[in-house]
């Protein structure tokens, strides 16, 4: 976990292999979590439904995404979109762009 006063970016420092998500917690302290996502291609399983504890707040930095929530729309995400997920809410992502990142930023509250 970077130090709070060392200075980042988070659209830089992307790892070599990208063959599995990444999750980078960049901060986490007392009941938030902020982490860093990187997609390329990547989807959730079939039928693995996130359920969560805790809200989370999620942005779209780069690329594209697609987020599925039992029994509703799908939800098609560009860069800059953001999405505020209640918990135990069961979303999955259903896809990602295969050739590029695509970077979240999530928070975990």
């Amino acid at each position: 976990m970077p130090v709070l006063t060392e200075k980042s970016n988070i659209l830089e420092l992307i790892p070599k292999d990208l063959n599995k998500e990444v999750f980078e917690t960049i901060i986490s302290k007392n009941d938030i979590k902020i982490e860093r996502i990187i997609s390329y291609g990547q989807a959730t399983t079939e039928f693995k439904w996130y359920s969560q504890e805790s809200d989370e707040w999620v942005i779209l930095l780069k690329g594209e995404a697609i987020l599925s929530f039992l029994d509703e729309e799908d939800i098609r995400l560009k860069a800059g979109d953001y999405i505020n997920i209640q918990a135990f809410k069961k979303h999955k992502v259903s896809w990602t762009l295969p050739n590029q990142e695509s970077i979240w930023l999530a928070v975990h509250y």
